[in-house]
């Protein structure tokens, strides 16, 4: 089901097909160092590239009898291969197998999210630039704090998506490694400098130690770099779900001719999108913490991670391409109503430069708490009178005679607050 909202590429890294195969190239891989280094004849490894063949329903077929699939696909391959199967596995354990193909599933799978990523910032760099003197009001606690403007929005997310790119580029390398090293991870039949030329030829890095297994800790990094990456999106999406509330209604996701938002009540236009991206992310999350419990195995190796691995692997790197792809379509068709922020902006009666106020009153050597106490009290009569605020500080007289109505014109200038936009797109990246 998860499969078909994802991309076709990102689906086949998962399939049958695509594991044996990778199998297949380390085995191959291993085979063509011991040729170079006379362990297996040359000539042999020329017949064993030339008639290996995997045919994954007949590897399951095998596995039902022998319930072992690193044992079900050598069965597979001695079938195609014939004689010179002998020369295939030498030295080597199921893990060596198993974990240095998944290195390279991964790195596939971290290729694709990486771009996914790119495509993703971009959008959110286009929609900074575009809304970069869209003044609206700046919210704290669902509140009407200080005015801002839209762009800002956009460029805070612009920046944590690099910083997304980096855990995602440090966590594919803290799984681009692979193991040659058998059973317990000794060498004892094989040799470590094999290992290393093995994992070269397969563009990886050796393990520098291991047990039977490559330590899950990496894979457990590998899935926590996901996680944020969801969580930062499911934050994008929230956001864009609070201002398409009737009530605020600043932005809206793209809405395509056709679509229906409700069942029963026509005028509906729900932010389906986002509200799907932030149930996703909850799946990600708890597949990270599915890989924090594969972390502790007993002794040099068990296979409880294993099950695990089947499901949240796939899982998530394929929900996460979907997330990505599906975010970068809303943010590249976010509709945004600078009218309506305007117009919102108003409803809280000038209460938004009540800092600006203060900061002003204390300028003139009033103490701040007294200062506070004066805009506190007009403040709360402009809520409860609806009034508007600067029309209370010009009556009070404590205000006036400190503050000219100059003085109240430059607190209830919108332009103070925004002096410093081009500074912080320029410390995010966006100048």
């Amino acid at each position: 089901m998860i499969s078909r909202y994802s991309r076709p590429e990102m689906s086949r890294i998962w399939t049958p097909e695509a594991k044996y195969d990778a199998w297949l190239k380390v085995e191959l891989a291993v085979c063509e160092v011991y040729a170079k280094r006379g362990i297996i004849p040359a000539d042999a490894l020329g017949r064993i590239k030339g008639g290996a063949r995997i045919d994954a329903a007949r590897i399951d077929e095998i596995e039902a009898r022998t319930r072992h699939d690193v044992i079900a696909f050598l069965t597979n391959l001695e079938e195609s291969i014939g004689a010179d199967s002998r020369y295939v596995h030498i030295g080597m354990t199921s893990s060596d197998v198993l974990d240095t193909a998944l290195a390279l599933q991964l790195q596939q799978a971290g290729e694709l999210l990486l771009e996914d990523l790119e495509r993703f910032r971009g959008a959110l760099r286009a929609l900074a630039l575009r809304h970069q003197h869209t003044l609206c009001v700046g919210r704290s606690h669902g509140v009407h704090a200080e005015p801002m403007v839209f762009g800002l929005k956009p460029a805070l997310w612009y920046a944590e998506a690099g910083r997304n790119l980096e855990r995602l580029r440090r966590a594919q390398d803290a799984v681009r490694v692979g193991k040659i090293s058998g059973a317990i991870g000794t060498f004892a039949h094989v040799d470590p400098d094999i290992e290393e030329e093995v994992c070269r030829l397969l563009g990886l890095e050796p393990d520098p130690i291991s047990t039977q297994i490559v330590q899950r800790d990496r894979h457990a990094e590998f899935c926590a770099a996901l996680a944020i990456i969801a969580a930062s999106l499911e934050k994008v999406a929230v956001e864009i779900r609070s201002l398409q509330r009737t009530e605020i209604l600043e932005v809206e996701e793209p809405f395509a001719e056709g679509q229906k938002g409700s069942s029963a009540m026509p005028h509906k236009r729900n932010p389906v999108g986002t509200e799907n991206v932030s149930g996703l992310a909850r799946l990600v999350r708890t597949n990270a913490l599915a890989a924090l419990e594969n972390v502790a195995l007993w002794h040099e190796r068990d296979i409880s991670h294993s099950s695990v691995e089947r499901v949240i692997l796939p899982d998530s790197t394929i929900l996460l391409d979907y997330m990505l792809h599906r975010m970068t379509g809303i943010i590249e068709g976010l509709q945004v109503y600078p009218a309506r922020m305007k117009e919102n902006m108003e409803r809280s009666y000038g209460l938004m430069y009540s800092q600006r106020v203060l900061l002003r009153l204390a300028e003139t050597g009033l103490p701040r708490q007294q200062a506070y106490e004066m805009v506190q009290r007009n403040a709360m009569r402009a809520w409860q009178e609806r009034t508007p605020f600067r029309a209370l500080l010009a009556g009070d007289p404590e205000v006036t005679a400190r503050l000219t109505p100059a003085d109240l014109d430059r607190c209830f200038d919108p332009a103070w607050y925004l002096r410093h936009v081009d500074a912080i797109y320029k410390r995010a990246g966006l100048r």
